[in-house]
């Protein structure tokens, strides 16, 4: 199985400030807890092995739930599918406006985020030996990585599609048209049932098609370091926080053979460097502490390690459909 490991770095504050985050994570909050207002219902097992979900804690209030088998983490309570769509559809059209800290990093985000994204969907498909496939990106519109996918010049054809009417709504003629490629920019963290999602992204690709998933992982450095407390573990964006085994044994439960399981992520120790300058009275590890006041090369060090033993907090996964 092959894994990735990337070499450029850049500062936490280029792609996700955490003061900027704040006031975003606040609105995600807010739109959350009113379309749990309604009538809902709690999560009782986890999606990837039907166990038993545990108790975990709370998020600003919101109770999260723990598989006890393989780790995940989930949003305990939820509205029914068509609130959660409406919400996830309120949270995007509000990322891409100019009230929030994405506005003003547009080319940054663009050149380190999405940009190693496309480039790592280009090389896979190079790999694999797939020319210009037809290709569906399953997020919620609007989705600042669709115009770069139809600039790419990657695939013969892009369509995008709302996830939530892809778990939810009866498939019809014109959305039963399979594809060589499906690609999930961190849906499935997002989404309330995403084992169903992924299971009906699987029957619209072809056999010998791939399916390109990235998501946050909890068993990554910075989630372990700081659990709960990490400001980037909210709803509706990580409603579900697999861990990196969680998240592979969905993949081969949908009925994928993964081609690929890394975690390049390069933001651990930033996203905890950055909690304890926001919180001086945060409680970590001495190990943690130590780590913290390191040298710049002996940081960079670690969290090369981190990707090397898929222990960053990034996921990428690639399934092929056998």
């Amino acid at each position: 199985m092959r894994t990735t490991q990337t070499s450029p770095t850049f500062p936490l504050a280029s792609v996700k400030p955490l003061e900027g985050l704040v006031r975003y994570r606040g609105y995600c909050l807010a739109q959350t807890r009113r379309a749990m207002a309604g009538r809902g219902q709690r999560r009782a097992h986890c999606p990837v092995d039907r166990a038993i979900l545990e108790p975990c804690g709370a998020v600003e209030g919101l109770a999260y739930v723990r598989c006890p088998s393989c780790g995940s983490l989930f949003l305990a309570d939820l509205p029914d599918w068509s609130a959660w769509a409406g919400l996830l559809a309120g949270v995007s059209r509000y990322r891409q406006s100019p009230a929030t800290f994405h506005a003003d990093l547009v080319q940054s985000r663009a050149d380190h985020v999405y940009a190693p994204k496309l480039e790592w969907i280009r090389d896979t498909l190079r790999l694999q030996q797939m020319d210009h496939p037809t290709l569906l990106e399953v997020t919620t519109p609007p989705s600042p990585f669709t115009p770069l996918l139809h600039d790419s010049g990657v695939c013969a054809a892009a369509f995008t599609i709302d996830e939530m009417a892809v778990a939810h709504q009866p498939i019809g003629p014109a959305d039963s048209q399979t594809v060589e490629v499906a690609v999930l920019l961190e849906s499935l963290d997002r989404v309330d049932d995403p084992a169903r999602l992924l299971q009906r992204v699987v029957e619209r690709v072809v056999v010998g098609g791939l399916v390109f998933v990235t998501g946050l992982v909890v068993s990554g450095f910075d989630m372990a370091a700081l659990g709960l407390r990490n400001l980037y573990l909210y709803p509706p964006d990580r409603t579900n926080g697999f861990s990196l085994q969680g998240l592979s044994a969905l993949m081969t439960r949908a009925g994928l053979e993964l081609l690929e399981v890394s975690t390049p992520g390069v933001l651990d120790v930033g996203v905890v460097q950055a909690h304890r300058q926001r919180d001086l009275s945060l409680t970590l590890s001495a190990f943690e502490e130590q780590l913290l006041r390191a040298n710049p090369e002996t940081q960079e060090a670690f969290q090369t390690f981190l990707q090397q033993q898929g222990l960053s907090s990034f996921a990428r996964i690639v399934g092929r459909k056998p």
